[in-house]
């Protein structure tokens, strides 16, 4: 995996991230979900590495990065905070404008970057996501059901915790074999990998502290820039699982592209036959739909 990739780790005030980078040209930065590490991008960020120069990190409390000090209101853990961070490192390589795309939670710090730091931004793609604060606000049964993570998560410590560490690969199996639709794209060496961190207390805090900023302070964030009318500057693109739940509940939206345009006015994207995984499950489909429209005039 990822062969001609160099590593390094880039401290971003309380905390240091770690990362991959191959490739030369426009450059961009790859962010990854729950409960994987930068390791989804194996089969992607070689493809993208022909045409861009490609840096694939660990979340702050994901995979080999560190884990910030916790707090009380876990603004450490906001996506604006972590946004915020991920400016650092691009910043640290070089790179004052670069483009970025996130899957799942990384595609909440990739929108809160375009958000805060539009500057920086020249390119959004947001992988089987919508904006966060109005996933919450839509929030039923299914929604309680299909995505528990997001509340159990956020309970108060140290239930969910325990929970992450003590039975880190069951869950681990059960989110790539139930949210994912190709469960052999996911050997054990990847299942292992993924286990690793959340096995790990100080992980497993942090990816719990990830998921109750998520239930607050990111929500307070998205509701004041809605209000506020601000939005992404930059063209996006959103992706979404074809089989999963994003492309059947917000119909009466429109959709994913629905929501995203309350945020930003150059929206493309479609949904992707695949599980909720489909970076990994189908890397040479996700690989030409980002090149595509990274390149675009």
């Amino acid at each position: 995996m990822f062969d001609g990739f160099e590593t390094a780790e880039v401290k971003t005030g309380e905390t240091a991230v770690f990362l991959r980078r191959s490739g030369e040209g426009p450059p961009l930065l790859l962010l990854h979900g729950f409960p994987q590490t930068h390791l989804m991008w194996r089969d992607v960020a070689p493809l993208l590495a022909r045409r861009f120069t490609v840096i694939c990190a660990d979340l702050p409390g994901y995979g080999r990065s560190g884990c910030p000090p916790s707090a009380a209101d876990h603004a450490p853990y906001s996506k604006r905070t972590t946004a915020a961070g991920m400016v650092r490192v691009m910043e640290h390589l070089g790179f004052r404008q670069f483009a970025v795309a996130g899957h799942d939670r990384g595609g909440r710090v990739a929108y809160r970057l375009a958000l805060d730091h539009p500057e920086r931004v020249n390119r959004l793609a947001v992988l089987d996501v919508v904006p966060t604060g109005m996933a919450w606000a839509r929030a039923d049964a299914d929604f309680a059901v299909g995505f528990w993570p997001w509340s159990l998560l956020a309970q108060d410590e140290p239930l969910p915790e325990r929970i992450l560490s003590t039975n880190a690969a069951d869950i681990v199996d059960s989110a790539l074999d139930h949210w994912g639709s190709v469960p052999e794209t996911f050997p054990p060496e990847i299942r292992s990998a993924y286990a690793g961190a959340l096995r790990d207390p100080r992980h497993a805090h942090a990816i719990c502290e990830e998921y109750r900023a998520a239930a607050a302070i990111d929500r307070d964030h998205d509701e004041a820039d809605e209000k506020a009318g601000r939005r992404i500057a930059c063209p996006v693109l959103a992706l979404w699982s074809g089989k999963g739940p994003l492309n059947s509940w917000y119909e009466k939206e429109g959709g994913p592209l629905g929501l995203w345009r309350t945020f930003a006015d150059q929206v493309s994207g479609e949904a992707v036959e695949g599980g909720h995984f489909f970076p990994e499950e189908l890397p040479e489909k996700t690989a030409d739909a980002l090149a595509r429209f990274l390149l675009k005039d």
